[in-house]
This record gives structure tokens, C-alpha cells and sequence, in this order.
């Protein structure tokens, strides 16, 4: 017997492996059985996110948020909806709600960094992806942006260390996999 939770957790599976067509349906199915379900919601949003379907996915992640306030994941996931919209004044205004709820999400950290680089307000670019490493100090992306952020503020020096610390992680994540998958 299919259960809500069977359902979603085959609907994640499937918007994982990029078949988030497949996996909308899995998750209105479950969301029949509990229609009260926020992170269903959540999960039906992101799928809805990832066909392009913004507007059905912001009202799944409004749906999530009527339930859940709480849900700092749908704050975030709205947040990049509306950056990717080019609607930057309410992406700030998500991506400060979810760290209102959580502020111990880089992955949070990271997008509120990307708006401010791309409004040009690097200073506030640099502290949100200096925050982003401090909770995952290896974390790629924040590395990566933080660098380029510190190159826009002629903070040479630093760039050259994030620059050099990027290529160790390099280094490590190719020895990692010849060790681990050369046949």
C-alpha cells in the first residue's frame, strides 16, 4: 500500500535523477492522504521549480509557509525563484526570512552573498559567504564566490588564499577519486 511517505520519498528520488514531471505527480498523490503536509508542499514546489513552473511552485512554497512558518527551506527555495525573476528586492526579503527561522544555513548564506555581488555591494557579499565557510568551512561555492568577491575589493591577499585553498580541495578530490574509482 502506497503511503504519503513512501510517496514522497520515491517523488524526491525522482526530482533528484531530474524527472521532476514524474515526481509532481507522486507528491499531489501523497498530498491527497495529508493534504496539511508542509514538507510536501515544499517537495511539490521544488519539482514545480525545476519544470520552470515558477508560479505554481511559489504557490506550493505559500501553501508550506501556511502550515509551517517555520520552514526556512521553502523561505530559501522562494528566494531563488525570485533572484532567478530578477526580482531582487524580494529575494532579499525570502532569503532574511529563512535566516530569521535558521541562521545556520550556508547554503542560505551563499544566495543572499550571490544577490549582494550582483547588486554590486561587495562588502555585504563578502560577509554573507564568510559566514556560509565559517558553518562549512570547505564549502565550494562560498569559496569560490568569496574569492571573487575579495578580487573585487582589491583584497588581493585574500584572494590568492581562498585561491590556493581551492586548489588543495582540488588536489585532495582528485587523488580522492583515483584512488576510489580508477579501474
Amino acid at each position: 500500500m502506497e503511503t504519503a511517505s513512501f510517496l514522497n520519498d520515491s517523488g524526491i528520488a525522482l526530482t533528484e535523477a531530474n524527472r521532476p514531471n514524474e515526481a509532481i505527480s507522486l507528491f499531489q498523490k501523497a498530498l491527497i492522504m495529508e493534504p496539511e503536509n508542509p514538507l510536501l508542499w515544499l517537495n511539490l514546489g521544488i519539482a514545480q521549480q525545476r519544470t520552470g513552473d515558477y508560479e505554481e511552485a511559489l504557490s506550493s512554497f505559500q501553501r508550506a509557509l501556511c502550515i509551517d512558518d517555520n520552514l526556512a527551506e521553502a523561505w530559501v527555495s522562494m528566494g531563488l525563484i525570485h533572484y532567478e525573476l530578477e526580482q531582487f528586492d524580494s529575494a532579499e526579503e525570502c532569503y532574511q526570512a529563512a535566516l530569521l527561522r535558521d541562521k545556520d544555513v550556508p547554503k542560505t548564506w551563499n544566495n543572499l552573498g550571490v544577490l549582494y555581488f550582483v547588486e554590486g555591494s561587495y562588502e555585504e557579499a563578502r560577509h554573507c559567504f564568510e559566514k556560509a565557510i565559517s558553518l562549512v568551512p570547505l564549502y565550494q561555492d562560498a569559496l569560490y564566490n568569496l574569492r571573487d568577491t575579495c578580487r573585487e575589493l582589491q583584497d588581493f591577499r585574500a584572494a590568492a588564499e581562498f585561491e590556493r585553498i581551492l586548489s588543495e580541495l582540488s588536489t585532495r578530490m582528485g587523488y580522492y577519486f583515483r584512488q576510489n574509482y580508477n579501474e
